[in-house]
């Protein structure tokens, strides 16, 4: 990618990034990062050679590209002290819920912000990014981070007044996806499989089915349709959960998300 990339936040998305970036063949000398706390700093360059720094404008000024890893409740304390330093960078913000218009508005009217969601998967490059541009953003800032989000899974462009409801889609995805796994495998260990089993199968099941739909590119209810025989077994579970309201809980749980990121960003 010949730019230097810089990193305000060195928590775990931020590590998912530079992994796959290093995965991806840019040198650990191009890739540096701004954490506040020393023993972060230390196991990042510990284990991935990249410089860390405490000052997050004296990241800027040795990046080309600066991603915004922080939290969005300290956005603004996080680029108070940046200043003339956003000056030609482009800046990438992983923040949940926090427009480009207020982080410009922070950085400065002229500044080029990307909007991405990513998710955790992305620790594992098997991630799902939506990236949306900025009032001055590129085609080239918009390609460049595809380029570096497509190194931790797989990526889409989406307007960014739907960032939002990916946040409820994907970015917090994950959270619903473990604990239907932590209840499936309670349900095994309820008839007698040991909790290493249930969890295996319960994962193995997630992960396998999601590989499956992907790749047949089927609509989720033929693939169920393919498992709920006439008169089964699976064909009474799905009656079951449809009577405790699984469809009508998961939706409502995005729905809760999705508001609560447009609150984030209102503020």
């Amino acid at each position: 990618m010949n730019k230097r990339t810089g990193f305000i936040g060195g928590g775990n998305m931020a590590e998912a990034i530079i992994k796959g970036l290093l995965a991806g063949g840019v040198p650990a000398g191009e890739l540096s990062v701004s954490e506040p706390s020393e023993q972060r700093r230390n196991f990042l360059s510990d284990r991935y050679g990249i410089k860390t720094i405490g000052d997050n404008s004296g990241l800027c000024e040795m990046s080309d590209t600066v991603v915004l890893a922080v939290k969005p409740q300290i956005a603004a304390q996080a680029l108070r002290d940046i200043g003339t330093g956003s000056t030609g960078k482009l800046f990438i913000s992983i923040m949940a819920g926090v427009k480009s218009a207020a982080i410009e508005g922070m950085l400065g009217s002229e500044a080029r912000v990307v909007r991405v969601m990513p998710n955790t998967p992305a620790l594992v490059l098997a991630g799902a990014s939506a990236i949306s541009r900025g009032y001055h953003a590129t085609d080239d800032d918009l390609a460049l981070t595809r380029s570096i989000f497509d190194l931790v899974g797989t990526t889409c462009i989406v307007d960014e007044k739907l960032l939002d409801a990916v946040t409820g889609v994907s970015g917090s995805g994950p959270a619903y996806v473990l604990t239907f796994i932590e209840a499936l495998s309670d349900a095994g260990v309820k008839h007698g499989l040991t909790r290493d089993v249930a969890t295996a199968l319960a994962a193995q099941t997630v992960y396998g089915t999601a590989k499956l739909l992907l790749e047949t590119r089927e609509h989720p209810a033929v693939l169920k349709g393919n498992v709920a025989s006439p008169g089964g077994t699976t064909i009474a579970a799905m009656h079951s959960l449809d009577q405790d309201g699984f469809r009508a809980a998961t939706i409502n749980a995005v729905d809760v998300c999705v508001a609560r990121s447009k609150e984030l960003g209102e503020r």
